[in-house]
């Protein structure tokens, strides 16, 4: 269902450009349309990933570096049938992870130092699971995708207010400017939100513990709740990329949200648990942000 679902999400997206560059330019201005958004495409699926881990200040760890954390990981790509990914560390307190690269052969996965400090290491284990889930289910991929789409919608709708295409009713270039680029990014968060859900199946399939992911989602959206994350204020776009929304500001998986309620994806979790026979006792936000503030453990510490 949730594959479905990131498809037709992904196919209206999709017709949403189309539309709006025949709109601008008739048959012509589609053709058009389709060719830069191919090369925006083909752009940022080659340096995506550079270009995020660049912004991030993300620095690749090796067995040597980070012994305990690389082995997690490896341990991890092992059970999942995928090819080691290139391993980083973010020296920031905000606790949160991500994964990026265009495909399982040129993957990598990043956990910040804040992560790593108030999460234990079955905890860490499941959330790069998580991360890994999205390597396999290639939503590194497709999130570059339709974050490029997005944005060659909004060209072409700040196009339109400066050229206005054959169609000169005002009607329709508000269209341009506002309605296409609004619903592109709704689809955009939609799209992203799905994949979330499907990459925390697949990470409690890799790990065999959700209900550890469930307690690291707790504790993880407690701490972005209390700690800023500086990349994502500079870089509000690379939100989605993070396994908790860094920039808080909803309760609920709302059109405007770029990640599901971490309580929703709790229970999620804890239904995925009892279909593995396994005990379910999710504690609550707060007290996941209680015992992330005075946790204060560190046990993949580098080597110096």
């Amino acid at each position: 269902m949730g594959q479905m679902k990131t498809v037709m999400l992904l196919a209206a997206l999709t017709a949403l450009f189309m539309g709006l560059g025949y709109m601008l330019g008739g048959s012509g201005g589609a053709l058009i349309a389709l060719l830069i958004s191919g090369g925006m495409n083909l752009f940022a699926i080659w340096n995506a990933d550079k270009m995020v881990l660049r912004m991030h200040n993300a620095r690749e760890v090796d067995e040597r570096s980070a012994p305990e954390f690389v082995g997690l990981v490896k341990n991890l790509a092992l059970r999942a049938g995928l090819p080691m990914p290139k391993v980083f560390i973010i020296d920031t307190d905000a606790p949160n992870a991500f994964a990026t690269g265009r495909n399982p052969e040129n993957a990598a996965v990043a956990a910040t130092t804040g992560l790593l400090r108030i999460l234990d290491r079955d905890e860490i284990e499941a959330v790069m699971a998580h991360e890994l889930g999205h390597v396999k289910n290639r939503d590194t991929l497709l999130m570059t995708v339709t974050a490029t789409l997005a944005g060659a919608i909004s060209m072409l709708g700040n196009f339109a207010l400066f050229a206005g295409g054959n169609n000169r009713n005002p009607l329709a270039i508000i269209a341009a400017v506002i309605v296409a680029p609004l619903a592109a990014m709704l689809v955009q968060m939609a799209i992203s939100r799905t994949r979330e859900y499907g990459a925390d199946r697949a990470g409690a399939e890799i790990s065999g513990k959700p209900m550890k992911l469930a307690s690291a989602l707790q504790k993880l959206a407690a701490g972005a709740a209390r700690i800023p994350n500086p990349y994502a204020q500079r870089n509000p776009a690379a939100a989605q990329l993070y396994i908790v929304e860094p920039l808080m500001g909803g309760g609920m998986d709302n059109l405007f949200s770029t990640h599901p309620n971490p309580e929703n994806r709790v229970a999620a979790l804890s239904r995925i648990a009892q279909d593995m026979g396994q005990g379910t006792r999710p504690q609550s936000i707060q007290e996941a942000a209680q015992r992330g503030r005075v946790s204060a453990l560190d046990p993949l510490k580098r080597r110096r």
